[in-house]
């Protein structure tokens, strides 16, 4: 089990890198500003779970493999992406949907091992699946994903559930990933492909007399 989190782990982290090295194509930044999207979309999520949990020194300090992932990733985009923002659409979208699974599954199953409670745990796996991408898209000057009615945090949550709710059941924790990362996955590219969304809040302008 350990070793499937921990791959899965390193597979979330090249994919949201790519992501957060393609909106900084897509806003034509130099590689220093590559690297950085690279780094705050791959582990920014992480970071922030890891400083509540008390988990200290957070992952990629203790473990330099993330750092060397995310410049590396950030190296080849730069390289063999010629054309960011053919990229930086659908493909931009889907990528990130396979980070925010793996990540929510993570995050939910590193807060259980500390013993948090299953309702934290979706928390801290909604946490790292969105806090990434949110940190990215502030820097990039957009409202961030999270915060727009697309289906994103609502597939962490449910990936969250289906992940906590399986191992109360019993099912095996490697199975009980898989649920969580598919549940994730699932929704959020029906919400992709399909342009399924949540209904959005909207105060009505007041009428003029």
């Amino acid at each position: 089990m350990n070793n499937f989190i921990y791959a899965a782990d390193l597979f979330g982290t090249v994919v949201f890198a790519i992501s957060g090295a393609l909106a900084a194509g897509r806003l034509r930044m130099d590689p220093f500003g590559v690297l950085v999207l690279a780094g705050v979309t791959a582990v920014g999520g992480g970071t922030v779970r890891d400083a509540i949990l008390g988990a200290t020194p957070v992952f990629w300090i203790t473990n330099t493999i993330y750092v060397w992932l995310i410049a590396l990733t950030a190296a080849l985009v730069i390289l063999l992406v010629r054309c960011p923002r053919r990229l930086s659409g659908r493909w931009f979208q889907v990528a990130d949907a396979f980070g925010l699974a793996v990540f929510t599954v993570i995050g939910a199953q590193k807060a259980l091992s500390f013993g948090t409670s299953p309702l934290i745990a979706i928390m801290m796996g909604t946490m790292t699946g969105v806090m990434g991408g949110m940190i990215r898209d502030v820097l990039c000057r957009e409202v961030p994903l999270v915060l727009r009615t697309e289906i994103y945090a609502t597939a962490c949550i449910a990936g969250g559930v289906l992940y906590v709710s399986a191992l109360a059941l019993g099912l095996a924790p490697v199975f009980a990933a898989v649920l969580g990362m598919l549940g994730t996955l699932v929704l959020r590219l029906v919400g992709i492909f399909t342009g399924l969304s949540l209904p959005a809040f909207a105060l009505d302008k007041p009428e003029k007399h």
